[in-house]
């Protein structure tokens, strides 16, 4: 059981960078995730290799109207998006974090759910690309990551998720005990590869693609 690729065609994959925005990875951020700030060195290495291989690099952002009117359950889920002080649009907390490298030209989708492919066009950009893999980064690992991952999967794209450029927060206890960042990140893991996608590191990511470059 779980799922494996073989080799990665950097003519028909995309490298997708999931929310990775200042109100998620500036220190003392509201919606703070270290892991995610941790990891931007060897997430950035990767953006740049896929540059040169000219794998498309499609980052996303979460984000929310001022007014509240597409904010749904996340206003009762996230004290901060409620109050108005994080991920709201057209604010410097949503916008890309300033030490990831994104280029100005560089495809970003605006996305406010989970899922990058939820209520976006995504699907229809990818498909208009050739693309049929798609490798996930970003934060978190149990939500949007894991959300994007599996709607992928839904659309019959071939997936893969790296574990060292991807991360979370620690989980409080609400009932049924509490987990640490490295838990959770784990435990999302072990899930995505049994169910969803392949489950791979940024070093296997470069590998799988020497032979299509």
């Amino acid at each position: 059981m779980g799922y494996k690729i073989d080799t990665l065609d950097p003519t028909r994959t995309a490298l997708l960078v999931i929310d990775m925005q200042h109100d998620f990875l500036a220190p003392g951020a509201p919606l703070e995730t270290r892991a995610g700030r941790e990891m931007i060195p060897t997430l950035n290495e990767m953006i740049r290799f896929s540059r040169e291989r000219r794998i498309p690099v499609i980052f996303t952002a979460h984000v929310h109207r001022e007014d509240g009117a597409d904010m749904g359950l996340y206003a009762d889920l996230y004290p901060p998006i409620e109050a108005r002080s994080a991920l709201i649009d057209g604010t410097p907390g949503a916008e890309i974090y300033a030490d990831v490298d994104k280029l100005p030209n560089e495809r970003l989708i605006r996305k406010h759910r989970y899922s990058a492919f939820h209520a976006t066009d995504l699907d229809m950009v990818l498909r208009g690309m050739g693309v049929t893999h798609v490798v996930v980064t970003g934060v978190t690992t149990e939500d949007c990551v894991h959300a994007t991952a599996r709607d992928a999967m839904f659309r019959n794209y071939r997936t893969a998720v790296v574990s060292d450029a991807t991360g979370t927060y620690d989980h409080p206890d609400l009932g049924f005990g509490a987990m640490s960042a490295a838990q959770v990140h784990q435990a999302t893991l072990v899930v995505l590869a049994q169910s969803t996608a392949a489950v791979i590191r940024s070093d296997e990511f470069y590998g799988l693609l020497s032979d299509g470059a």
